[in-house]
């Protein structure tokens, strides 16, 4: 707080009037820069009202110059509104669209813009920067208004946590998720061919033809063509051991028979 903002003991008049046009446009977060112009009005010191209203226990302040009503609490649509272009991605949207029951205790937001990690309401939030490439489709929205958020597709979540395993939990979960979700080959095939990774095509590819043959036909002849010459590990940064697949140019650094028991363990 600037030392040079006067504090009241009781709420005035623009302070009132600011509450009044929060609760008329229903805004339950916002930045300083644009919410005159959201309100459609001016006030004579809006970081004065703001920081009045902050130290009243009426709103909480997220960041410099961004503001969130004290009693809202949705930590993914507050994540992503402090973020350009943030997306909740990896552990967090793969709990969220139902696909792992391991809650992760921190919040994964897909950013195109380098951003420290902080910390709201008490949960670890974790900028992830990614080409902005990736930010251009795999983007479902959840919830309406100011409880929205973007977040990634299953399709999309399943690639990006092959792609960056150490975001998605342990891999035994990701290979759960990936049975037990229920997917698009067209989603699979566009966001793949994004993100371009030939090895994890080829992971996907070689699981989709194990559990899913007849669902993911699509899929798995995009990822046939995308096999090259160069064998890569089944389960990335896990041990270079294991049996050569020659189909896939798969290193199968877990077992077909551990990884079939992993999906279908209950735990």
């Amino acid at each position: 707080m600037a030392d040079s903002v006067y504090i009241s003991k009781n709420l005035s008049a623009e302070q009132l009037r600011f509450m009044k046009l929060m609760d008329e446009y229903e805004l339950l977060c916002f930045n300083m820069q644009e919410v005159e112009q959201t309100m459609n009005t001016t006030f004579d010191n809006l970081n004065e009202v703001l920081e009045n209203l902050v130290d009243k226990e009426i709103l909480r302040r997220l960041e410099k110059e961004k503001y969130a009503r004290i009693d809202f609490s949705d930590i993914y649509t507050l994540a992503t509104f402090i973020s350009t272009n943030g997306v909740i991605g990896y552990w967090s949207a793969l709990h969220s669209h139902g696909l792992t029951e391991r809650f992760p205790n921190t919040v994964f937001v897909k950013t195109d813009r380098r951003k420290r990690n902080t910390t709201l309401l008490g949960t670890h939030i974790q900028f992830v920067t990614v080409n902005e490439r990736k930010l251009k489709t795999g983007i479902t929205k959840n919830g309406f208004g100011d409880r929205s958020y973007n977040i990634t597709t299953p399709e999309a979540t399943l690639i990006d946590c092959f792609d960056q395993p150490r975001y998605a939990g342990d891999f035994p979960d990701v290979l759960k998720a990936f049975a037990k979700a229920s997917l698009q080959n067209d989603e699979l095939i566009e966001y793949a061919g994004i993100v371009n990774n030939k090895a994890v095509i080829k992971r996907m590819g070689y699981l989709a033809e194990q559990i899913k043959p007849n669902d993911l036909k699509e899929f798995i002849n995009f990822a046939r063509d995308q096999v090259n010459k160069k064998y890569s590990l089944f389960e990335a940064g896990g041990p270079d051991e294991g049996g050569f697949n020659n189909r896939w140019r798969i290193r199968l650094n877990i077992s077909e028979e551990d990884i079939l028991n992993i999906i279908e363990s209950p735990y």
